[in-house]
């Protein structure tokens, strides 16, 4: 009888630790997702505050609300090979993007593109996803290059 306690006593235990690992796990998975404009916003009496993110996605105001900084534009595509794992160097090192520089994602052309992407990709030339084009404070193009991370991005700044 003491055999059966000690082993249902075994079992809930591990059942217990399965559950807090299976929680944790399932809460991190959250924390892994694309940083939305929601989340690197802040309310504060009604109005937004974009919090100082070195790498963010594209919303129809980004653009002009980061007027005052470098502005690097990186289209990207959810299906390219090639930008998923410079998405997530870029995510991991945004510390290492220069302060009063902003990397801005766009949807090149892919499941989540909406028109004003679209329409941005075509008023910069853009033909192939993970391109990357600097603008200067009235939009202009700076210079424009094809591949690269975080090194790149720093030897062309």
């Amino acid at each position: 009888m003491k055999e059966k306690g000690k082993v249902l006593f075994i079992v809930l235990i591990f059942s217990g630790i399965l559950v807090l690992l299976g929680l944790l796990l399932f809460r991190r998975s959250g924390q892994d997702s694309f940083t939305t404009k929601n989340e690197e916003s802040k309310a504060v009496n009604g109005m937004d505050l974009v919090t100082d993110s070195r790498f963010i996605e594209y919303t129809p105001d980004v653009i002009e609300s980061n007027k005052d900084k470098r502005r690097i534009l990186y289209f990207y595509a959810n299906w390219c090979p090639i930008c998923r794992p410079a998405d997530a160097e870029f995510k991991a090192n945004q510390g290492r993007i220069p302060e009063g520089v902003v990397v801005i994602r766009i949807n090149y052309n892919d499941s989540d593109t909406d028109s004003e992407e679209e329409g941005l990709a075509q008023e910069y030339g853009i033909t192939y996803q993970h391109t990357f084009v600097e603008i200067d404070s009235s939009g202009q193009e700076v210079q424009k290059w094809n591949g690269g991370g975080v090194e790149e991005l720093l030897e062309r700044l």
